[in-house]
């Protein structure tokens, strides 16, 4: 059963001796694993509490325990923003309530991020650089987890294997993410700390200023396309250029070509985690809700790909006529073939796509341009 603010406010004293609220209202957070309030005291003072609603999400927030531990004063004053400072915590069972020093700031939906001004696309970009170039030693001295490039990429086979067991993921889907998993290339960057829970719930924001980060409960070493795939799903190209423009900028190490390509990818791919969790929760609207997703994603790359095909015919057509007038013109024509990308199929656009012997209708090459349903913040959790 949902905790109610008041009732957050309640278990809050008990985690902050001589703490006496005043006020209470909801915070948001990722609801389908925390209850969260914002709480006011007598002083002014402003106190966030979360509180897991089962044994898993209790665990994310001991992990974070661990990770705000690791922020030592040294790393914390070298960071362009903020991050929480734990007041106390209560323990209820088997779950922990955590109550956390309130930061400055307010949440912004991402639309209001990407109609921000260019300041605040150069404090996204600044923040995601700063959390890139932490030093590895956090991870690994708290435990958790660390992945090579290698690694990472075998891990998402293994959860698309997992996802297409439902059996309920479109073919194309499950084609194109194969390729792209596949195709070794892709996978080529420099592991680093990432975030790894990093969306607009979690940025607190203050006079186009990235006041705070929150939500350190899945930090780890891997791929920083992680952190961009939230932006990439918001489909607001202008605001991604801008962001990774300042990112690359900020970065210690220059950021390897195909991030935002992966970071689409794993936009589309939350999609089937959103699946696979929710049948695995038994809840059918959830389950409803994704094959839905899924299926309008896969409507749009099937679009997308008709669009290719048929702007393709039409430039070979426009080719064959020019050719057609040169040669009458007693200029003998030249025929230049466009390198494909990787992967990419070498087959005439005249030719049956499906048959074709080596036909690749999942190119990578696409997958930035493809519309995806961005998942709320419940829906990530």
């Amino acid at each position: 059963m949902r905790r109610t603010p008041l009732e957050l406010a309640a278990i809050a004293t008990a985690a902050v001796p001589g703490l006496a609220p005043t006020a209470a209202a909801y915070s948001p957070d990722d609801d389908a694993d925390f209850d969260s309030a914002l709480l006011l005291d007598a002083e002014g003072k402003r106190w966030r509490v979360r509180s897991p609603r089962h044994p898993e999400a209790s665990a994310r927030l001991e992990t974070e325990f661990m990770v705000l531990r690791a922020f030592a004063p040294a790393i914390r004053a070298e960071l362009p923003f903020h991050v929480p400072t734990i007041a106390g915590t209560v323990q209820q069972g088997a779950l922990t309530t955590f109550v956390y020093a309130h930061l400055q700031g307010s949440v912004l939906s991402i639309e209001e991020l990407s109609a921000g001004s260019p300041d605040l696309a150069r404090e996204v970009g600044t923040a995601l650089a700063a959390i890139h170039d932490l030093p590895l030693t956090l991870v690994i001295n708290a435990d958790l987890p660390s992945y090579s490039a290698n690694e990472f990429r075998q891990r998402k086979l293994n959860e698309l294997d997992q996802a297409a067991t439902t059996g309920k993921i479109p073919a194309t889907l499950l084609r194109r993410w194969e390729h792209a998993l596949e195709d070794v290339a892709l996978w080529r960057f420099n592991p680093s700390v990432v975030h790894g829970d990093l969306h607009e719930d979690n940025l607190m924001v203050q006079d186009d200023t990235v006041t705070a980060l929150t939500g350190w409960t899945d930090v780890r070493i891997g791929d920083p396309a992680d952190d961009f795939a939230w932006l990439v799903a918001s489909n607001e190209a202008s605001f991604v250029e801008a962001v990774l423009t300042h990112y690359t900028q900020a970065r210690r190490d220059v950021p390897d070509a195909h991030l935002l390509r992966r970071a689409a990818l794993l936009a589309e791919f939350a999609l089937a985690q959103y699946l696979v969790k929710a049948m695995a929760a038994g809840h059918r609207s959830m389950t409803a809700e994704a094959e839905s997703m899924l299926q309008s994603l896969a409507d749009d790359i099937d679009d997308s790909m008709r669009r290719d095909e048929e702007a393709a015919k039409a430039a070979e057509h426009e080719a064959a006529l020019r050719g057609a007038s040169d040669s009458s013109a007693g200029v003998p024509a030249v025929s230049v073939a466009a390198i494909p990308d990787a992967g990419k199929s070498t087959a005439s656009p005249d030719s049956d796509a499906s048959t074709t012997p080596g036909y690749d209708d999942t190119s990578t090459a696409a997958i930035s341009v493809v519309s995806v349903t961005p998942l709320s913040a419940a829906e990530r959790s």
